[in-house]
């Protein structure tokens, strides 16, 4: 197998607002949900808040001169929905859109692509205070929020995404509530799921009708790289129920128009899904320019013993919870820890689980190209006398994963592009800032960036395209 990439190949790095921005109050943006979660004892570790964050709206122009030192030519970033309508309803505020119009120049000026994603779970707290998104207004505010953002960068931006990983929204937000807005209400959850995508559809008309025609439009999702435990029915069955949850309640109607019949049925008992209403998943299937792929670990199922499931382990990741966010497959599937190496999340290492899932998307959209829209490890990332930040585990951890799209390249997959998460070490939601996931290392307390040694890697990945050694030692 070559160890070069194909000429064109998007190598860029990823960050969210809420995660690296601050300046929560300036400019008139109002609180988000992460912003009154946060804030709420208890929900985050140390009490931490995003509230100066690494501080990149006041030092935009020097992450960016740090992106170009990296050598990638693509940068993912979300908007702040409040920071641009911070009541979730009305005309937009310029000076919200002013701060992206800025950085969105710097990236051009240095010859980095912005990679813009519409809403990465900072939902603005007024929408929640009306519903949130399990109340169906708010899929036509987000629709309405895209076509400003637009109307106001489409002229510079080609490359938009509507959603990042719609699940976590919905079923950490509003089923296991470890994440905002902190519900704990199964059926709720699934109206979310339903009205994230009719946001995405309808988002994505509302795109088309605005951007020039060499605008594209993605969306980027989580799907679950599932192991069974056994290879007995029950183990599969918990597997296909999983798969129902985590993957298949987007890709269904994103990409086939519909439902999957078994997801309705595994969660009959608690909703007769009537709110999906007629003409909903046309809507949802929306043509895609390509398909954003995040991945960190695979998800080891097996079939519950005893009279009920296990209780969820985090084993997505995302933290455990006395409340599943697994409704309709809760009683029937336990989760267990993933064999292998872990990163400081305590996530396995297994490159072989994106392999699959870009295959898989191979296999089930054919003809649609496909993201890396995340991918990255957190290791305490401790700098050393001389302030230096060595990182190997990092490193052996990139090559693993790049070498696994490179894999799959080579086996027939469309793959256009791989997004490192993250840029910086940041607020990493209800972890706090416990976690570093950047290539670059942030001091809290005086917000210097220092670029790791697997920043340095990175930068020559990204230079050539041709997969630097591993440095030994």
């Amino acid at each position: 197998m070559s160890d070069t990439f194909p000429p064109g190949f998007l190598w860029g790095t990823a960050t969210a607002a809420y995660q690296i921005e601050g300046a929560v109050r300036e400019n008139g943006r109002t609180p988000s949900i992460w912003d009154v979660f946060s804030h709420t004892p208890g929900k985050t570790e140390n009490g931490d808040t995003g509230d100066t964050a690494v501080d990149h709206f006041h030092r935009r122009a020097e992450d960016v001169r740090l992106m170009a030192d990296l050598d990638v030519n693509a940068y993912r970033f979300s908007v702040s929905w409040p920071r641009v309508q911070p009541t979730g309803r009305g005309p937009a505020v310029q000076r919200g859109l002013d701060f992206y119009r800025e950085l969105v120049d710097d990236l051009l000026d240095h010859g980095i692509e912005p990679v813009l994603t519409l809403y990465h779970w900072d939902l603005p707290q007024e929408l929640e205070s009306a519903g949130g998104w399990p109340a169906r207004e708010t899929a036509q505010r987000f629709a309405e929020y895209a076509r400003l953002v637009g109307e106001a960068l489409g002229d510079r931006v080609t490359r938009w995404t509507t959603l990042n990983e719609p699940w976590c929204s919905a079923f950490l937000g509003y089923a296991s509530g470890v994440h905002a807005p902190g519900r704990t209400d199964p059926v709720a959850a699934l109206r979310a799921a339903h009205h994230l995508n009719l946001g995405h559809g309808l988002a994505t008309q509302a795109l088309r009708s605005v951007l020039p025609a060499r605008g594209q439009v993605s969306v980027s999702l989580n799907p679950s790289a599932l192991r069974t435990l056994t290879n007995s029915p029950e183990d599969l069955d918990a597997k296909r129920r999983v798969d129902a949850l985590s993957s298949r309640i987007f890709t269904g109607p994103m990409l086939t128009g519909a439902y999957p019949k078994d997801l309705l049925a595994d969660t009959a008992r608690l909703t007769d899904w009537s709110f999906v209403q007629d003409g909903d998943t046309a809507t949802i299937r929306q043509p895609l320019d390509s398909l954003g792929i995040n991945y960190y670990q695979p998800t080891v199922v097996s079939a519950a013993t005893g009279e009920a499931g296990a209780r969820h382990d985090g084993s997505d990741g995302h933290g455990a919870s006395e409340h599943s966010p697994w409704p309709g497959a809760d009683s029937h599937v336990a989760f267990h820890p993933a064999p292998g190496e872990l990163t400081d999340m305590g996530w396995s290492v297994d490159p072989s689980g994106l392999y699959d899932l870009l295959m898989r998307y191979t296999r089930e959209a054919p003809g649609l190209p496909l993201m890396i829209t995340e991918n990255g490890a957190a290791y305490p990332d401790k700098p050393a006398a001389d302030g230096s930040v060595h990182d190997p585990d990092r490193i052996r951890y990139l090559h693993g994963h790049v070498s696994a799209v490179r894999r799959a390249i080579t086996d027939g997959a469309d793959v256009r592009g791989y997004f490192l998460w993250s840029l910086l070490d940041n607020f990493e939601w209800a972890y706090g800032y416990g976690k570093r996931f950047g290539a670059v290392h942030v001091d809290y307390e005086t917000l210097r960036r220092t670029p790791k040694s697997s920043a340095l890697w990175y930068a020559r990945l990204a230079a050539t395209g041709v997969i630097p050694e591993v440095p030994i030692g």
